[in-house]
């Protein structure tokens, strides 16, 4: 069992290896000893702790509950605003803690330790305001572990599953998806870009919203007077 003190000491021995290039090397020779690698490379110290929890969940064959269970815990943590003032609050006490970790743990799946001394780490190091941005970037872990390649389409109103298909369709055919590979698409809904389409596959975007070539169209119109 990945214990929780493993857990802590591997996101130190992350966080470390950014500031000092001899921790650095030294942690990736353990590493490579221990032969478990992401599958890609995430940021900032939510990905440092995503990182970590992925490399636990490898080595204690939990990976697929504890994807389950990031991805239950990052919904309720993205609908429930208060939730997230209670997780970024500094004050929080030990019991506190503890009353919150139990009750994650009990909405993210009984019997997954992983992820239970994943919370205790977080509330450990006074970092449970970073469970949302961990969800997303464990999700990022994933897709890439899968050879999924994710395609976002913005729309001012929401797409129904024909259009969806018709796109998933013409792109999973195109240059932006490599051979082998899959497609993870979801639809947000942002009223704001007036009609047309935004879509966005890995880093690259394709912008053909109205509003966009409403922006153009006031550029040029600027640039004449």
């Amino acid at each position: 069992m990945f214990s929780r003190h493993a857990l802590i000491r591997s996101v130190r021995a992350a966080t470390a290896q950014r500031v000092v290039p001899m921790q650095l090397r030294t942690y990736a020779a353990a590493a490579a000893t221990e032969n478990v690698r992401a599958p890609v490379a995430v940021f900032g110290l939510d990905g440092t702790y995503a990182t970590a929890l992925y490399t636990a969940a490898v080595k204690t064959s939990t990976l697929d509950p504890t994807a389950q269970a990031l991805d239950t815990l990052g919904q309720i943590v993205a609908r429930d605003v208060k939730l997230q003032n209670i997780l970024a609050a500094p004050t929080l006490k030990p019991e506190d803690k503890s009353a919150i970790v139990a009750e994650l743990a009990k909405q993210a799946g009984a019997g997954n330790e992983t992820v239970k001394n994943f919370l205790e780490t977080l509330a450990e190091n006074n970092r449970l305001g970073l469970l949302g941005g961990v969800c997303e970037k464990f999700g990022t872990l994933m897709s890439a572990a899968r050879g999924e390649v994710e395609m976002r389409v913005t729309s001012a109103q929401q797409l129904d599953n024909k259009t969806l298909n018709r796109l998933e369709t013409a792109v999973a055919k195109s240059a932006y998806v490599g051979a082998g590979k899959k497609l993870k698409v979801t639809n947000e809904v942002n009223p704001d870009i007036l009609g047309g389409l935004i879509v966005e596959i890995g880093d690259r975007t394709i912008d053909r919203s109205v509003s966009a070539r409403l922006a153009k169209l006031n550029k040029l119109l600027t640039d004449s007077l």
